[in-house]
């Protein structure tokens, strides 16, 4: 695959992954890349790597698949990180995807991995990082969806593993006027029967911002929904955007959120729609209605 990714001309190109298993580290750091798989579903083209934070000196270091470049797009694949899977190994972070550059697309993906499965971040020196999910799988324990991308998630599936902890994200936007953050639109939340405390985020940085949209919790969420950094020793949920809009599920409970958490209004649910969300630069989407509007009231 690295080979394939490097013949490509500098404005980028087209790759399409015959069905397998590719046991490669993945570095997409060109413009306009379009990897495909061409399997009938995403389960038949699979790339996976084994690398941990712990022994390759950092979390960055750790992703199967490294994607900085602009406006790339991935289509109907696997990619996994199989770290956690060698009981030999200490516990680490392994990241699948690393997800850094802006207008970037990942629609029919399925990631698999264990502590920090997705970094959705911005690129160097908080270099703006716009991004897209639609209709993938993400699966993992503690903190596996985390970054400081301005990510919207649209149909997707999180499900937690089998773990004492879950926590699904970990949004990491450090300033008030920091443009970052995650929507997760119309998203199913799951967990495998054997997770033990399961938590919908909390504030890798003081000002994470994470927004559920009409989310399906069929996982048992801990009543407060969200949780600080480290209990009892900080204090960032005040300073923290959390919010969810009409969930539903065996996870839902409004009235017995974490206070400093929002149950949204459809005026204020309108706010994170994906036109807004994106101040209306949506050329970039793919070419098929996509998004979300609440109700007016």
């Amino acid at each position: 695959m690295q080979q394939a990714i490097d013949a490509l001309p500098a404005e980028g190109g087209n790759v399409r992954i015959a069905p397998g298993v590719y046991r490669e580290k993945v570095k997409i750091s060109k413009s306009g890349i379009h990897i495909q798989g061409t399997g009938r579903k995403p389960e038949d083209t699979v790339i996976v790597y084994g690398d941990g934070a712990i022994n390759v000196g950092g979390t960055a270091r750790s992703a199967t698949l490294d994607a900085a470049g602009d406006d790339m797009r991935l289509e109907n694949l696997t990619i996994q990180n199989d770290y956690a899977l060698n009981p030999a190994n200490p516990p680490s972070q392994a990241v699948a995807l690393s997800v850094t550059g802006d207008r970037d697309v990942v629609t029919r993906v399925r990631l698999l991995g264990a502590q920090d499965t997705l970094f959705a971040g911005k690129g160097p020196n908080g270099r703006m990082s716009r991004q897209y999910f639609s209709n993938c799988y993400i699966e993992g324990h503690v903190d596996f969806i985390f970054g400081n991308a301005k990510a919207w998630f649209r149909q997707c599936e999180l499900h937690g593993l089998a773990n004492q902890a879950v926590i699904y994200t970990a949004q990491s936007k450090a300033a008030p006027d920091e443009d970052s953050g995650y929507v997760f639109d119309h998203c199913r939340l799951t967990a495998d029967h054997a997770a033990g405390y399961i938590a919908l985020g909390r504030p890798w940085r003081p000002y994470a911002t994470v927004v559920f949209l009409a989310a399906k919790i069929d996982a048992p969420v801990i009543a407060q929904g969200w949780r600080a950094w480290t209990p009892g020793k900080t204090n960032t949920l005040r300073t923290s955007y959390y919010a969810e809009y009409k969930s539903f599920g065996v996870g839902a409970n409004p009235s017995g959120r974490e206070p400093h958490s929002h149950q949204l209004t459809d005026h204020e649910a309108a706010r994170w729609s994906l036109g807004v969300f994106f101040a209306g630069a949506t050329d970039w989407l793919p070419r098929q209605r996509y998004g979300w509007k609440a109700k007016q009231g």
